[in-house]
């Protein structure tokens, strides 16, 4: 009884342990990446891309730049001021944006094309290993996107 019971949780626990959560990346380190998209992936539970990153400094301005109003409270000010471009930064990074409920909120309702110039703002993985880059803010065509959570309507 008790190994059909360990069986039942191990099942219905694995798709957490699939999806890595938010709490996986070092939101104290805003890090700055721009370049190419090589990959777009416009799915649930988030949409996904590969970037090639190109940018070894941050662009002029960086934290004078105008980013959209939340409903959950975000320093942006801070967020903006503490970014910094990672050691290493070109080369191909995994982005991972909000839910697609979320970026349609935002007004994405279609997907960036690889080819497509990107700026993002975002937090990388605790450990370090992997290039993967949770993006804050996305800057798309001249257009300021942010993604903790929806617009202020």
């Amino acid at each position: 009884m008790n190994r059909r019971y360990f069986i039942l949780i191990a099942l219905l626990a694995a798709p957490a342990f699939g999806h890595h959560g938010w709490s996986s990346f070092d939101q104290n380190k805003p890090m700055y990446l721009s370049g190419t998209l090589k990959q777009v992936r416009w799915q649930n539970p988030h949409a996904e891309a590969i970037l090639q990153a190109d940018a070894t400094k941050l662009p002029d301005g960086l934290a004078a730049r105008a980013v959209p109003a939340q409903q959950q409270s975000v320093d942006s000010a801070a967020v903006l001021k503490n970014t910094q471009v990672p050691v290493n930064a070109a080369g191909e990074w995994e982005l991972e944006f909000a839910p697609l409920s979320r970026m349609k909120a935002w007004g994405l309702e279609q997907a960036p094309k690889p080819g497509d110039r990107i700026e993002v703002i975002g937090y990388a993985l605790n450990d370090g290993g992997k290039r993967v880059l949770r993006v804050e803010y996305a800057f798309i065509n001249g257009k300021a996107y942010a993604f903790r959570s929806s617009p202020v309507s």
